[in-house]
C-alpha cells in the first residue's frame, strides 16, 4: 500500500494489545478490560424513546442542526458552564467528535504550519494534525505559544488519560497565550461532566475568557455522559468566526448529524437526572478500583477527573500491562499517548460493577513485590 495516509499515520496501537488480551482471558474468571473507555451502561430511556420517534427520516437531515437542538446545546452550556450570549451562529453538532479532532486540522487549513497538543494526550489530536500536514508540538507550557507561533491549540481537561484538571487560572494563561499568537484555542472538554477532586470548567465560561469568545472553540461529547457511544453524538460551540466556516466546509462534506441522534441529543442535553445517575456509577466504581491498585503497588497520579486512573510501579508501560493481564485485568499502556506515559498505564472505569469488583478483589489478592 502507498500513498500519503499509509506513510504518515502511526500504527493503530490498540493492535499491540493482542497478546496482553490473550493473557488475560485465559484468567479462569474470565477478563476484566479496562483499556478502553467505551461505555457499559444502558443508553438512557429519554434517548432511546427520541430515536425511535424520530426514525421516519426521508429527508436529509440539517447540517446545522434543527432548531430545537441548537437551543438544547445553547441552554446545556448556560446551565452547566455558565456560557453566556450563545447564539445559534455559536453552536454547530458533529458526528461525534473524534471526527472533529481529527479534522479541525484540515477544516482549519492549518497544513504546512504549526499546532499544538498536550505532552501527553489522546493520540488523534497527533493524526489530526498528520492528517492536515501541519508540524505537530507537545507542550504544557503556554509561555511557549510566543515563540512557537501555532495557528491551532489543543488543550484537554478534564484529560484523557491522565485525569489532570485545569484550573481557573491555568485556563485562562492559555486562552491569553493564544490569543497573544493569533491562535485558536480548541478546548476538549468531553469529560467535563467528571470531575472528582477539582471542579472542571469551560473556556466559554466569561470568568475564563474575560466575556469574549473569540479564538475559542470547545468540544463536547454525548458519548460518556449519556452513554450514547453508537450514536456518534457531540457538538461544537464558540467563535462564530470560527464555526461558521466549519459549517460551510461539513455541509459541502455531506458531514451530517442524523435526524434521530440530533432528536435524541435535544432530549439527553436538556436532562441533567441521567447524567448525575451516571456520574454516580463512576464515582462508585472509582472508589472501589483505586485503593485496589494502590494496594497492588501502583501509585495513582493526577486523575483528579475523567473516566480514569493513570498509574505507575515506576517500571516500563508494558510490564505493567504484563503484570496485569496475569491477574486478568487489561489496561492501556501510557506510551499510546506520548513519551511523557512510558511508565504509566490508564486504567479505566468503564467496566460494570461486577467486572470492577472482580479486579479490585484479583488486584487485592494477588502477591506483590
Amino acid at each position: 500500500m502507498s500513498g500519503f495516509l499509509a506513510g504518515s499515520l502511526p500504527d493503530f496501537p490498540w493492535d499491540s494489545l493482542n497478546a496482553a488480551r490473550a493473557r488475560a482471558r485465559s484468567h479462569p474468571d474470565g477478563i476484566v478490560d479496562l483499556s478502553v473507555g467505551t461505555p457499559v451502561d444502558p443508553t438512557p430511556e429519554i434517548a432511546r424513546r427520541a430515536l425511535a420517534e424520530a426514525a421516519d427520516a426521508a429527508g436529509y437531515p440539517a447540517t446545522w442542526g434543527t432548531p430545537t437542538l441548537r437551543a438544547a446545546i445553547i441552554g446545556y452550556l448556560a446551565r452547566r458552564w455558565g456560557a453566556v450570549g450563545l447564539t445559534d451562529e455559536d453552536v454547530l453538532p458533529v458526528i461525534g467528535t473524534k471526527e472533529l479532532v481529527a479534522l479541525l486540522p484540515t477544516l482549519l487549513g492549518v497544513g504546512g504550519r504549526t499546532m499544538v497538543i498536550p505532552t501527553t494526550a489522546y493520540p488523534t489530536y497527533d493524526v489530526g494534525g498528520r492528517i492536515a500536514g501541519a508540524e505537530v508540538i507537545a507542550t504544557d507550557d503556554p509561555s511557549r505559544l510566543a515563540d512557537l507561533r501555532p495557528a491551532l491549540v489543543w488543550i484537554n481537561s478534564p484529560a484523557n488519560p491522565h485525569g489532570e484538571i485545569l484550573g481557573p487560572a491555568r485556563l485562562r494563561e492559555w486562552v491569553a497565550a493564544a490569543r497573544g499568537v493569533g491562535a485558536v484555542l480548541a478546548s476538549d472538554e468531553c469529560y467535563g461532566e467528571f470531575g472528582w477532586d477539582a471542579e472542571p470548567w469551560s473556556v466559554l465560561n466569561p470568568q475564563i475568557n474575560d466575556g469574549s469568545i473569540e479564538g475559542l472553540l470547545a468540544v463536547h461529547s454525548l458519548s460518556k455522559r449519556s452513554n450514547v457511544a453508537g450514536y456518534r453524538a457531540g457538538f461544537v460551540a464558540g467563535d462564530p468566526a470560527v464555526v461558521r466556516p466549519l459549517l460551510e466546509v461539513r455541509k459541502h462534506a455531506g458531514l451530517i448529524v442524523p435526524d434521530p441522534v440530533q432528536a435524541a441529543m435535544s432530549v439527553l442535553l436538556d436532562d441533567d437526572d441521567h447524567v448525575a445517575q451516571q456520574r454516580g456509577r463512576y464515582a462508585r466504581r472509582r472508589a472501589r478500583l483505586r485503593p485496589a491498585l494502590e494496594a497492588a503497588g501502583f501509585r495513582v497520579e493526577h486523575s483528579e477527573g475523567s473516566l480514569y486512573l493513570w498509574c505507575t510501579r515506576d517500571e516500563d508501560c508494558r510490564a505493567s500491562v504484563d503484570r496485569l493481564a496475569e491477574l486478568g485485568i487489561l489496561v492501556a499502556p501510557g506510551e499510546f499517548y506520548g513519551e511523557a506515559g512510558r511508565r504509566h498505564v490508564r486504567v479505566a472505569l468503564t467496566a460494570t460493577d461486577e467486572r470492577v469488583s472482580a479486579a479490585a478483589q484479583r488486584l487485592i489478592e494477588a502477591p506483590h513485590s
